[in-house]
């Protein structure tokens, strides 16, 4: 498979970069994580999302451990070439560890407190067994 296009990307002082997974359908933002070169090349041959676990320190195939895949439409780099964007379709409906559709669910209310938006879907002991893994 032929790797110029990595090439483009401007990689930070670890090789990584920050991605933006996107839901296909309705645009919402449903996480934010990293991946290296490796990992953007699998996600493209595999058509899924994969990213670099920055606390496990290797790949992490979305969904491995809870079943949520993304399977990967798209791939967009921002004009700089230092952020990315994985248009997904996130299987199960669930992007986050708390057993939510997105990880951003905390919401700044006018009283400047963070106020939880988004119901847990299913909690993360179904999904996990003991503690949420990713």
């Amino acid at each position: 498979m032929q790797t110029r296009w990595l090439d483009a990307i401007h990689w930070d002082t670890s090789g990584l970069v920050p991605v933006i997974a996107q839901d296909w359908q309705n645009h919402s933002v449903l996480m934010q994580a990293f991946v290296n070169r490796e990992a953007l090349q699998l996600a493209v041959q595999e058509k899924r999302a994969i990213y670099w676990s920055r606390s496990r320190q290797r790949l992490w195939r979305k969904g491995e451990e809870s079943g949520h895949v993304q399977i990967l439409h798209e791939v967009l780099l921002d004009c700089d070439g230092d952020s990315l964007i994985y248009v997904v379709e996130q299987l199960g409906g669930i992007a986050c560890h708390t057993g939510r559709a997105s990880c951003y669910f905390n919401r700044l209310g006018p009283d400047l407190e963070w106020q939880v938006d988004g119901k847990v879907l299913k909690e993360p002991g179904q999904i996990y067994g003991s503690a949420p893994k990713d």
